[in-house]
């Protein structure tokens, strides 16, 4: 579910539960409005509020680091790439296939990753990767054939002295540390916020706000109060989902460290 479509359903069902709370007040007996059932009333509400705040603010928390474990990924993930073709330019002429290869795919990942940002200039490179665009899943096929293609390359490479040995040696080791990182990235833009546990949130927020819609004061300050409540915890949700899908909304992982690694792979 998106960030919008998230936060909107929040809002209206605790919208909603108010409104139930303040519609079945009026059918309830006397006896059910008295002090002590409204002081229960307030201990209940007061556990739940505290209940949902704590775990509201731990999955922020939680997304946040996310976030940023992700965005670090990201930035090692572009250096790994510049390493790589430093040591291919070292090499030489023949390995000059593996570098244009090499500048295609990231290219390619910036254009796909990024579809709302301007595409690289030039060509040379496939695009319209990404089949779905908002999604947030990473991973394509022609991707990873790009990469496949700069791995056979440089396995193809038949060094004549020890410097290119080494060399060839050290792109090799390069290349797989690429490979894993990027396994790692793809893996990392996966949403990890549990639905059962989010559905149990929201739940929780409902039964509060309903219990607000019976024992608030049916006034126009009391209703706009709870609606201003309900539009922060909405904004919250939004927040939330947003930090959790690092490569969509707008809170996003930043182009910038892999269009640099792209600056420097076509010097």
């Amino acid at each position: 579910m998106s960030e919008i479509a998230s936060a909107l359903l929040v809002f209206v069902l605790l919208l909603v539960g108010t409104g139930v709370g303040v519609l079945v007040r009026p059918l309830l007996p006397e006896e059910h409005k008295a002090h002590e059932t409204v002081q229960l009333i307030q201990l209940v509400i007061g556990m739940l509020v505290t209940f949902a705040a704590l775990v509201l603010g731990l999955m922020t928390a939680s997304a946040k680091n996310g976030f940023d474990a992700v965005s670090n990924d990201f930035r090692t993930y572009a250096s790994d790439l510049v390493r790589l073709d430093s040591s291919l330019l070292e090499y030489g002429p023949d390995a000059n296939k593996a570098r244009a290869v090499l500048r295609a795919y990231t290219a390619a990942a910036i254009a796909s990753t990024w579809p709302h940002e301007p595409a690289p200039a030039g060509g040379g490179y496939p695009r319209n990767l990404r089949p779905e665009p908002g999604t947030e899943e990473l991973e394509s096929v022609e991707l990873g054939n790009l990469l496949g293609v700069v791995e056979r390359e440089i396995r193809a490479l038949t060094p004549g002295d020890s410097l290119r040995r080494t060399l060839a040696s050290d792109s090799l080791m390069q290349f797989d540390r690429l490979s894993t990182a990027r396994w790692k990235l793809i893996e990392e833009a996966h949403s990890s916020i549990s639905e059962p546990f989010f559905v149990t949130l929201t739940f929780w927020l409902f039964i509060i706000f309903l219990s607000f819609g019976l024992i608030a004061p049916r006034n126009a300050l009391a209703l706009v109060t709870i609606t201003l409540g309900a539009l922060s915890i909405a904004s919250a949700v939004y927040v939330l989902v947003d930090l959790d899908t690092p490569f969509t909304g707008p809170i996003a992982i930043s182009s910038q460290p892999m269009r640099d690694a792209l600056a420097h792979l076509t010097r």
